[in-house]
């Protein structure tokens, strides 16, 4: 009876643990963005902005929710870096990809590098953010204005590939589902704005990853 009961209760307060994946660019913000989850969910609060340097490698944090426990990994956006993404992407069940919207001159770049992301066959099926970050500064994006810098950035890169047969070949109904649904949040991970929205959005979408 002790070990049946034991087992029920081991059952009923197991908590699941899924990997999140943070990209992007170097300097959009994701190391505070991590820091300032830590503080909103830890004892232990994060790094403070001034105490945060670039991402060599990676970074890590795990912050405990109801019955679920979600293990952050922040990797660094150097353009050196960004080769190890892809090692990360078969085991994690979220990708959070963050875009410094307060840099119109390193947008082209930073969808450049969000288009690859979208193209891996890895993460198809896992639910992706795109977190618009920066929204302290008055000069930064709105959501929908970084919605619609990148959809006409991405109709821009398909009329000018049209003529290229090989890229006219490739199956592109998925890549155009995931654009179509994608969703987009601004959040200031300095202030904190929209960090918990984001999280909350994360939770719930892990649960029901296809992985």
């Amino acid at each position: 009876m002790y070990h049946l009961l034991k087992g029920l209760h081991e059952h009923l307060t197991r908590q699941e643990e899924f990997s999140v994946i943070i990209i992007g660019l170097d300097g959009a913000g994701k190391t505070t963005l991590l820091e300032k989850i830590k503080t909103f969910y830890n004892d232990t609060p994060g790094l403070s902005p001034d105490k945060i340097g670039p991402t060599v490698g990676q970074n890590t944090g795990k912050i405990t929710l109801p019955s679920t426990i979600l293990q952050f990994w922040d990797l660094g956006g150097q353009r050196g870096i960004r080769n190890i993404w892809h090692k990360y992407y078969d085991d994690c069940h979220a990708v959070v990809y963050v875009i410094d919207a307060d840099d119109r001159e390193r947008l082209s770049e930073g969808w450049e590098v969000f288009d690859s992301v979208l193209s891996a066959p890895q993460i198809l099926g896992v639910p992706l953010l795109l977190v618009a970050n920066k929204q302290d500064t008055p000069q930064s994006l709105s959501v929908e204005e970084i919605r619609n810098d990148y959809e006409d950035w991405h109709q821009r890169k398909m009329e000018s590939a049209r003529r290229n047969v090989r890229y006219e070949g490739e199956d592109m109904s998925a890549r155009k589902e995931r654009i179509a649904s994608l969703d987009v949040m601004g959040v200031s991970a300095i202030e904190g704005t929209g960090v918990r929205a984001a999280v909350d959005w994360l939770f719930i979408r892990v649960q029901n990853s296809r992985r």
